[in-house]
């Protein structure tokens, strides 16, 4: 899931893409746009002033003309508990986004990506 929405994602940023299909690519840890404007960052973890846990979100799209910084975590979980799990990775990244808004001086949204087993 993380894979098809990290191929996604970076066709819609116009970085470079060796294949059409996102079962045919390999998400790289870095990936920029054809301009440079957007920064795409793949499973890596965010250092900051200070120890956080839970600093190593599945992407991390990064703004550098608008500054902000969107921090993208997904899960599969049950038919019934997909708010819960939503909830439970907006908290997760609560402490990451207040030392990245800090340090970086930039403004950071969670955005969780969650799918049921039902697929909704």
């Amino acid at each position: 899931m993380c894979a098809v929405l990290h191929f996604n994602i970076c066709k819609e940023i116009g970085a470079k893409s060796e294949s059409e299909q996102w079962h045919d690519r390999v998400p790289k840890l870095v990936e920029r746009s054809h301009e440079g404007k957007v920064v795409m960052l793949w499973d890596v973890q965010v250092q900051t002033d200070r120890t956080v846990p839970d600093s190593k979100p599945d992407s991390i799209v990064c703004g550098n003309e608008t500054g902000t910084c969107v921090l993208i975590d997904g899960a599969i979980g049950g038919g019934r508990n997909v708010i819960k799990r939503e909830a439970e990775k907006i908290l997760k990244y609560r402490d990451r986004t207040v030392s990245v808004q800090c340090v970086e001086n930039m403004k950071v949204k969670v955005i969780p990506v969650i799918i049921g087993a039902t697929g909704r």
